[in-house]
């Protein structure tokens, strides 16, 4: 029910594009824009606890989704890269089983560290500057 005594709810805002072509959400607060930073360098415990890089971002974003449209557009942005990075890892150990081997998993997973290191960094300094990122090559598995 409405009541008429309160203003009309605010509709959230449009984010602004950018004279480079970015789209910028200029409401995203500074903690907002580090959360989504920290979400996307959860990438590099890929290196050290491979399990727990795609188990954090997941949790992070689960957690502060319903924050901001901010949070939980680079939310899900990361979850689904850190899943298309394993998917490629996955398809690169299928190739080294099945002994077409080497020549396909290696390069494949070249690419992916490269592609995830690159990406990782591209995508946490737009969230550093309030702006959206899409990762190349980043299937969209979460909608």
């Amino acid at each position: 029910m409405i009541d008429p005594t309160q203003p009309p709810p605010i509709p959230p805002p449009t984010p602004m594009m950018t004279p480079g072509g970015r789209l910028v959400d200029l409401t995203a607060t500074s903690a907002q824009r580090n959360y989504a930073v920290f979400m996307h360098l959860t990438l590099l415990l890929a290196y050290v606890f491979w399990g727990i890089s795609l188990i954090a971002p997941i949790i992070m974003w689960q957690v502060k989704r319903t924050e901001s449209n901010f949070i939980d557009d680079h939310g899900r942005e990361t979850v689904n890269f850190h899943l298309t990075l394993l998917l490629y890892a996955l398809v690169g150990v299928a190739f080294f089983l099945t002994g077409i081997g080497a020549c396909i998993a290696i390069p494949l997973w070249f690419f992916a560290a490269v592609l995830g290191i690159v990406g990782m960094i591209l995508a946490a300094t737009a969230a550093g500057r309030g702006e959206y990122y899409r990762y190349p090559a980043c299937i969209r598995f979460v909608r």
